[in-house]
């Protein structure tokens, strides 16, 4: 899949693509069908919401699952990434993020560029998130909202809030927000949020800011993020476990455009459980 120049110069102004029912409905029903029993498992990739037993987030199910193996090879969600960076990824991260009826709970105001620098020590901003709606997101369970060309701010000052929710977070304060909305349109136009069908799909910059309000409707709201990182930009730093910041750095070949349709083979090392060594952070860093 290639972007067209209007499509790159939209991003470059925006920071993010929108691509509703880009997946068709049997691809989105494959995926769709293993997540129940992702989240049954008492793996240590499964991060529970702190209210209660609900998955909040997944991580690394590339590595276990073959339907989210193929996924995290299709060029539809690789490619266009690659064309923007010019040069092969890696999978720096892979999450299915939960935002289950009634019980999801907030994504605070943040840039994911400024996590994995603070965290991973990641050079620079040459790694993206691309995201993959499961479910349809409506205006009541929960939709991402992005503040318009907040990526053309650079890294911006944040905290490290470990206390809002089960899952610490790099976020930015009021202030800034309130600033930078203002900046891209205040009421008109200054935080959107894209809605869709599931199999809809977003490609959004690093340092796009970013939240999510929690889910109070009956429907659920699961979305597929893939962190893409140009290879040349891998992490440095390896305090948090490989199943998070995936020390790995081999470039991504993708598969066929069907391959969620075909049984393609793929690698899948982690069925049988988390290797003890990806389990902690490490003390050595990357030359």
């Amino acid at each position: 899949m290639k972007l067209t120049d209007e499509e790159l110069a939209r991003f470059d102004r925006d920071g993010y693509l929108f691509f509703p029912s880009l997946f068709s409905p049997a691809e989105i029903k494959r995926l769709s069908d293993e997540v129940p029993g992702i989240y049954a498992q008492r793996r240590p990739e499964n991060v529970r919401e702190r209210t209660g037993d609900v998955v909040r987030t997944n991580f690394a199910a590339h590595m276990y699952n073959d339907m989210f193996a193929r996924l995290a090879r299709h060029p539809r969600m690789i490619e266009p990434v690659e064309q923007i960076f010019g040069e092969k990824l890696y999978m720096h991260q892979f999450k299915i993020n939960g935002k289950m009826a009634f019980d999801g709970d907030v994504w605070q105001w943040h840039q994911d560029y400024g996590t994995w620098m603070n965290d991973d020590a990641m050079p620079a901003a040459r790694a993206m998130n691309v995201a993959i709606f499961l479910d349809e997101t409506n205006a009541f369970n929960g939709p991402l909202m992005f503040i318009p060309g907040s990526h053309k701010s650079g890294v911006l000052a944040a905290g490290h809030d470990t206390s809002t929710t089960s899952y610490p977070l790099w976020t930015i304060n009021n202030d800034t927000i309130s600033q930078l909305v203002e900046k891209a349109g205040g009421r008109n136009g200054g935080i959107v949020s894209p809605q869709g069908p599931p199999g809809s799909m977003i490609i959004f910059h690093g340092c796009l800011v970013h939240a999510s309000t929690s889910n109070l409707s009956p429907w659920n709201r699961v979305n597929v993020y893939l962190s893409l990182c140009a290879v040349s930009n891998h992490i440095r730093r390896f305090k948090r476990p490989g199943y998070i910041a995936h020390r790995q750095f081999d470039p991504i070949a993708c598969l066929p455009d069907d391959c969620l349709l075909k049984d393609y083979p793929v690698a899948t090392p982690w069925k049988n459980g988390t290797p003890p060594e990806e389990l902690t952070g490490l003390l050595k860093e990357a030359a």
